[in-house]
């Protein structure tokens, strides 16, 4: 079992052992996702830890885009809910980068790819994403080198 998904394990005994209702059901559904992912394709396999962060990473944003959602509609406390729900993901998921240090990858990729105008987004996010996959939300990524090619 990787680390990771053991992790997961060993929290969600702990927050069913504390009564912790919120902690253990997202944990729970997190990993009935990652099992789902394991048993998804032709053979089951163990993912790998990376693998485990990206289900999480999904998870996490998941919960984000349902707060949305539900504010929207004006349901408040469930928003509440999946923000809550969210911030327990977020913990497992590496600190995401700043705007100004994403804005700092972008303006190197900038510089060095040589690009100049929005048709040239492609070359720029085949340099950005390598530098910041896992630390920076993909919308984030693309916005902000939309950017740095217009402005």
């Amino acid at each position: 079992m990787t680390t990771l998904k053991a992790k997961l394990h060993e929290d969600l005994t702990a927050a069913i052992r504390d009564r912790d209702e919120l902690r253990s059901s997202t944990i729970r559904l997190t990993l009935a996702a990652v099992t789902s992912e394991e048993v998804a394709g032709k053979a089951k396999r163990e993912l790998s830890d990376d693998e485990v962060l990206k289900v999480i990473g999904r998870e996490a944003k998941k919960r984000r885009e349902a707060a949305e959602a539900f504010d929207t509609a004006g349901r408040v406390e469930q928003a509440a809910r999946e923000r809550l729900e969210g911030e327990v993901l977020a913990g497992y998921l590496p600190k995401q980068l700043s705007d100004e240090e994403l804005t700092a990858i972008v303006a190197a990729a900038v510089a060095e790819s040589g690009a100049a105008g929005p048709q040239a987004m492609g070359a720029v996010m085949k340099l950005v994403k390598p530098k910041v996959d896992g630390l920076a939300e993909g919308g984030r990524v693309a916005a902000a080198v939309r950017a740095a090619l217009t402005g």
